[in-house]
């Protein structure tokens, strides 16, 4: 594989690395800036292995990754389409957490910010969990890393509390306002493990993320200094 031209079609583009379709129901994620693939690309094998839902990887080098195409909307689109399954999906995202945080971390894998032996995702919330007719797979593993279980449930609340909305189309952002303490509600119902020991120091890690946006920061930053628990709003 090469970083040169595009290797495709342009499907998609978030944050940090664009997907093209490269054909064979097959996407290349392509990062804009220098990323560990190979890391990347191994824990997501473990993962398959343990049994959960990832897609298939099939070769992996410098900026690049190939892995299966997977089929359906994000967890946040499908807000738009079906708002009345906010609680359903809060669920949801618990039982994923869940289910990850009973698998060890492989040899190697680098330590999150709390210590830990189970593997932590760091970034699973809503837009990173897409709905199949297989069932809900995560992606973007990037983030990934060893670590506190706790934590990685507080890193999703605080993302999902202090997430701006203004990006987004108008009739989502409708959607998304009223509904998002509803979902935090039952997420933290669900989940095993309790966030809120953590959320000043989860906080503390999202505000150091490159992607974060000054408003947002001003939110966490309530979180990290005790001032607000929930954030969100």
């Amino acid at each position: 594989m090469s970083a040169g031209d595009p290797p495709g079609r342009l499907i998609g583009s978030g944050r940090s690395a664009d997907i093209y379709d490269i054909g064979d129901n097959r996407v290349l994620r392509r990062y804009r800036h220098d990323a560990d693939t190979r890391r990347e690309a191994d824990l997501m094998i473990h993962l398959a292995q343990a049994g959960f839902p990832v897609p298939a990887v099939y070769d992996a080098s410098g900026r690049d990754i190939v892995m299966e195409r997977v089929i359906g909307r994000d967890m946040i689109a499908d807000f738009s389409r079906r708002p009345w399954l906010a609680g359903k999906y809060g669920r949801m995202l618990a039982d994923l957490h869940n289910r990850l945080h009973q698998i060890d971390a492989p040899p190697g894998l680098r330590p999150a910010f709390e210590a830990g032996d189970k593997v932590v995702h760091l970034d699973l919330h809503p837009a990173n969990v897409m709905l199949t007719e297989r069932g809900p797979m995560v992606i973007d593993w990037s983030n990934a890393a060893a670590g506190d279980p706790a934590a990685d449930v507080a890193v999703a609340y605080v993302i999902i509390a202090c997430s701006e909305t203004d990006l987004l189309p108008a009739p989502l952002r409708a959607v998304i306002a009223p509904l998002r303490a509803s979902y935090l509600r039952q997420f933290l119902a669900a989940v095993r493990d309790d966030p809120i020991p953590v959320l000043a120091s989860a906080a503390r890690y999202r505000i150091n993320d490159r992607n974060v946006r000054p408003s947002e920061v001003k939110k966490l930053r309530r979180i990290a200094d005790g001032a607000d628990r929930v954030g969100a709003g």
